[in-house]
């Protein structure tokens, strides 16, 4: 009898065995059915100049991939963050006098005038440096007006005046501010200019068929993301109206994207859901991480002004409202952020640069950075490319960010036919 009970139990642990390995087997199926559908239609929609999608192994028990993979240049341990692209020649030119992170910047002809930013999370900037490509020197410091935010700003310029929207004011998760402000940038004058409705974190801001328009941003808690979508006309630094209008709200809300304007169609590129908040009841609003979703979306707006969608990024991409210039038919996206780390779950940084045709609507990998970064701010000179500031990642193998330089870097750009 103890035998027969024996032999039973040993049947029913090996029948258990069996069915536990093909319920694997068919989980392991079905996940990699749709990776394959995710990665086909990802490739669907824009024109890589390289293959993107040879996935990277995640490595065991901590075990560096790169000492046995043979793909060249930096290849990123336990992530699909990293894309191949072409390496690019990168020429270390004056750094900034300080570091930034989510400051701003505006080009005016051979000037990059370089707006606030923290200086570390419990200080924040509240002057401008301005950069003269031609000469590659910095000067020319200036404060800015005591009520204008410190980060998280909204700006454009039509070529002499800069238009500078709202934001955060303060270190740290402080409130946000809805003044505005013009900057002559000849005679270094500041005007105020009517406050937004409600005051927003990091909106899309331009200038278009002579109205500045102001997108999207995140609400007065830093987190929920705002699809409003107001316009003021404005002309030589000046507003000609009192209020601001409502315009055809923006599809998908949120801060850190890039907006821009092209063949009188505006366009608005990637960004995020959510954001850092302020822990309740901190007294110096310390910032606490809440769950953000980074997309690579692209809306336009033309003449049936209602926005129309665009093919996507290569990926993900946020922290860019300032990390971009036009080049000929094309837009070049300097570093940001991406999806989070699927080990770690923490924040990605982007180490490419994407090129968008306008004709074409085709994206395209250009090349690499010199380390990941977030928050560039971007200028396009005599077929050089720039960008300085922000917050870079913390090596080769870790794509996580930690500090914030004030470096400033350049290439020569060759986009061919």
């Amino acid at each position: 009898m103890v035998r027969a009970a024996g032999k039973h139990t040993s049947a029913r642990l090996v029948l258990i065995c069996v069915g536990l390995l093909g319920i694997a087997l068919i989980a392991d199926f079905l996940w990699a059915s749709s990776s394959s559908s995710r990665f086909a239609l990802i490739g669907a929609n824009w024109a890589p100049p390289v293959s993107l999608l040879t996935p990277i192994t995640i490595p065991n028990k901590g075990v560096d991939s790169q000492k046995n993979n043979t793909t060249t240049g930096r290849v990123l341990s336990a992530t699909f963050a990293d894309l191949p692209a072409p390496e690019l020649k990168w020429e270390k030119m004056a750094a900034a006098p300080v570091p930034r992170l989510d400051g701003a910047a505006m080009q005016i002809k051979n000037l990059l005038y370089v707006f606030a930013g923290y200086g570390t999370i419990d200080y924040v900037h509240s002057h401008v440096d301005i950069y003269n490509f031609s000469d590659n020197t910095w000067g020319g410091r200036f404060d800015m007006p005591k009520e204008m935010a410190h980060s998280h700003l909204g700006m454009v310029t039509d070529g002499r005046y800069i238009y500078i929207v709202n934001g955060q004011y303060g270190p740290q998760c402080r409130g946000p501010t809805s003044h505005t402000f013009t900057l002559d940038t000849e005679t270094k004058k500041w005007q105020n200019m009517p406050p937004l409705p409600v005051p927003r974190y990091a909106p899309a801001t331009q200038l278009w068929r002579g109205r500045l328009h102001v997108m999207g941003g995140s609400k007065e808690n830093r987190h929920t993301p705002a699809v409003d979508h107001w316009s003021l006309a404005v002309k030589d630094g000046k507003a000609l109206e009192k209020e601001w209008r409502t315009e055809v709200p923006i599809p998908k809300g949120g801060p850190h994207r890039a907006s821009i304007v092209y063949n009188d169609r505006l366009y608005v590129m990637g960004g995020q859901e959510g954001d850092f908040m302020a822990k309740p009841g901190s007294p110096i609003f310390k910032c606490s991480r809440r769950n953000e979703v980074v997309y690579g979306d692209v809306y336009m707006l033309d003449d049936e002004m209602k926005w129309k969608v665009l093919p996507p990024m290569p990926k993900p991409d946020s922290h860019i409202e300032f990390a971009w210039a036009l080049v000929d038919n094309s837009v070049i996206i300097v570093g940001g952020t991406t999806e989070k780390h699927p080990i770690t779950k923490k924040m990605v940084l982007v180490g490419e640069m994407f090129q968008f045709n306008f004709d074409t609507l085709n994206w395209s990998v250009i090349g690499k950075l010199p380390f990941r970064v977030k928050t560039t701010l971007v200028g396009f000179w005599k077929g050089w490319l720039y960008f300085t500031s922000g917050q870079r990642d913390k090596g080769p193998e870790d794509p996580a960010p930690k500090k914030v330089i004030g470096e400033l870097w350049r290439t020569k750009l060759n986009l061919g036919s």
